[in-house]
């Protein structure tokens, strides 16, 4: 029986809002009153037992729902994920029952002369069945030890693979068939390859790769900007700017394929103030306002 015919506590389907929360914002976030539905953490920041971290997280729990938000796991990492990690997460889980559980199309781990390392980074992995069946197991495994559904979120990738045997679109819906897991789709990182690519036409490539995922399992939506490169540069994933006209123009679509789906706006480095970042996430209201109004 396919696994995503299995029993996993599956994420409320209503249209939510909200922003990533970083250090410098947390005073702000905490004290006023905002029109934000929910925050991102990186669930690493607070894997740490007791301590300021976990008042923080008790606090930001107690104002708002929470998703968490990993950078860590490795999912496609050949060795699988550390069985101390999984257990830190799966307590962190228990304990704040979070909106949502995410991380990244990518691996992270590898083993080194016996020892487990990990890269610091989000590695892009072939799309190949053999790498396939590797995210299979390691998706299927975080999803027995949590007792819900993760949210698979698609990266930027900076090189092309020749080891690539089938399109990455093919390859995310193989892994949900698989595994019942939801999807994450960064719309920010679809559009930055297809630039990084010379794709003639970024949108018309970004819609593509949009129509040939499975829209009910698009569960949430990251919004980002970037820095404008260097002529003839690669454009970084840096989340450092406002959302480009671009990105705007692509959400609208990808909330036309699933009007349910939750958003959030990143914004990671050169930080705006926290009124601005909140602003970002009320112009994503307002577009998912007007396409249920005009449903």
């Amino acid at each position: 029986m396919p696994q995503a015919d299995r029993s996993v506590i599956q994420p409320t389907p209503v249209p939510k809002v909200g922003v990533g929360l970083r250090h410098p914002h947390y005073r702000e976030a905490l004290t006023g009153e905002w029109n934000l539905d929910f925050i991102e953490v990186h669930t690493e920041n607070f894997f740490a037992e007791g301590g300021l971290t976990r008042v923080l997280l008790e606090d930001i729990r107690s104002k708002f729902s929470v998703s968490f938000h990993s950078t860590a796991m490795g999912l496609g990492s050949a060795v699988g994920i550390s069985d101390k990690y999984l257990q830190r997460l799966k307590t962190l889980v228990d304990e704040y029952q979070p909106l949502f559980v995410s991380d990244h199309l990518c691996f992270a781990w590898a083993d080194i002369k016996g020892n487990q390392s990990h890269a610091g980074d989000l590695l892009p992995l072939p799309f190949n069945e053999e790498t396939l069946s590797i995210l299979v197991d390691n998706v299927r495994r975080v999803q027995d030890m949590l007792g819900r559904q993760l949210l698979v979120e698609n990266i930027v990738s900076y090189i092309e693979l020749d080891a690539n045997t089938l399109t990455e679109t093919e390859f995310i819906t193989a892994l949900v068939e698989r595994t019942g897991c939801g999807l994450l789709v960064d719309l920010n990182n679809v559009l930055v390859n297809a630039r990084n690519r010379n794709e003639r036409d970024p949108i018309e490539f970004a819609r593509d790769w949009l129509s040939n995922i499975p829209a009910k399992a698009v569960v949430e939506l990251h919004l980002a900007g970037y820095a404008p490169p260097p002529d003839g540069g690669l454009i970084i994933d840096d989340h450092s700017q406002p959302i480009n006209d671009e990105c705007w123009l692509l959400y609208r679509d990808a909330l036309a394929l699933n009007q349910t789906v939750a958003t959030l706006v990143e914004w990671d480095n050169d930080l705006p103030t926290w009124q601005i970042l909140v602003a970002e996430a009320n112009k994503a209201r307002l577009h998912q306002r007007a396409l249920h109004q005009n449903a």
